[in-house]
């Protein structure tokens, strides 16, 4: 795992990190996800910090889009079927490397990624193959504040780059 103080850009998979993996429907048909603020707050607190922030999901549906532009995510990759080369060529455009992305995930589809990047996690609840490869398991499962926790827990801890906590 690398230094924490070494990463600028978080970005995390939606279902399963962001919710709880769950497909919701309403009697009309409408698809429903449930979000927790606590994650929004760990972005915004990322962003104070000086991290790029962003999702990579192999969903392509505008309910997921609007959450990544209520939480200013800096990038959104919809659609995603090979991860690691999406964040690849994100990384190259930005002028990054991979050891400078946290990536967050929890299943087969980011293992990958989760190999390749800097530092890796997951959610508690994620598939025995994701945790077995990540850096740090989250204490909480999939859209519990799962976010939050990675933020507070890897980023926050003392780290010169890291430590100072937002004003209240």
């Amino acid at each position: 795992m690398r230094e924490a103080s070494s990463i600028k850009l978080l970005l995390t998979d939606c279902d399963g990190c962001l919710t709880d993996g769950g497909m919701y429907y309403s009697a009309k048909g409408d698809e429903m996800k449930k979000f927790n603020s606590k994650d929004g707050m760990g972005f915004s607190i990322a962003r104070h910090h000086g991290l790029m922030t962003g999702m990579v999901t192999g969903e392509d549906i505008e309910l997921n889009k609007r959450r990544a532009e209520k939480l200013k995510m800096h990038f959104y990759i919809p659609g995603c079927k090979d991860k690691l080369a999406a964040v690849k060529a994100l990384c190259e455009e930005q002028g990054f490397s991979l050891d400078e992305v946290l990536y967050i995930g929890d299943d087969i589809n980011d293992l990958e990624l989760l190999k390749a990047v800097g530092i890796s996690c997951c959610p508690d609840d994620a598939v025995r193959q994701v945790r077995e490869a990540v850096d740090y398991i989250s204490p909480r499962k999939g859209g519990e504040g799962v976010i939050r926790d990675v933020v507070d827990s890897i980023l926050c801890t003392g780290s010169t780059s890291y430590s100072a906590r937002m004003e209240q």
